[in-house]
């Protein structure tokens, strides 16, 4: 039986992690093993240097590939591969989704009436086992989801009560003020998103 194998050329950074972590099925493999195989094996393979393998491997997780256990750690599993197509909203789910938030951003309340482009988010994201169900979506504009996907539920959230605030001082709004400052200490009192300066 003749084995065939990728010429350099076919050979993909992508390629050579997943034939590891399909090797290791179901196994959780932190970075530095990985890594050290891969940039080793992408050598010996291709002559070229494998630049950056963390971005490599991040890049899968978010497409799917494989699934983040915690930070530097990742797995595959041919089970939640084979199931995840199922894990994307129906345009049917999408439609229900912005007909329950009303067409406009759970953020900044921003939609289709203001030229924003709206997009059925799930809440507990696909590679954290999120489900495509309507009780896990939510409406966000594009520039918010982008700041979810990058930033972290809570940190999107303190930005949003940082601005809001600063708008409702503006404004002299009292009550909008004061709702804010509650939402923003507790906050402090759980020592969530410190790094994020709440001017008072």
């Amino acid at each position: 039986m003749i084995k065939m194998t990728k010429t350099k050329e076919e050979m993909s950074q992508a390629d050579l992690i997943m034939e590891y972590y399909k090797k290791h099925p179901k196994k959780e493999i932190p970075h530095p093993e990985i890594v050290d195989w891969v940039v080793t094996e992408f050598k010996k393979r291709t002559g070229k240097v494998f630049r950056d393998p963390d971005r490599a491997i991040r890049k899968l997780s978010q497409e799917g590939q494989l699934i983040k256990i915690n930070k530097g750690i990742y797995k595959y599993d041919p089970d939640f591969i084979q199931n995840r197509e199922l894990e994307d909203f129906t345009p049917a789910q999408k439609e229900e989704i912005f007909k329950r938030d009303n067409y406009r951003c759970v953020i900044c309340g921003r939609g289709k009436a203001d030229g924003v482009e709206i997009q059925a988010d799930h809440i507990k994201p696909k590679e954290l086992g999120g489900k495509a169900e309507i009780s896990n979506g939510q409406t966000l504009c594009a520039q918010h989801n982008f700041q979810k996907k990058y930033y972290k539920q809570t940190e999107t959230g303190k930005r949003m009560f940082i601005r809001l605030y600063e708008l409702a001082k503006a404004n002299n709004d009292k009550e909008m003020i004061k709702f804010c400052e509650d939402v923003l200490k507790v906050y402090e009192k759980n020592n969530i998103n410190g790094h994020i300066v709440w001017k008072k």
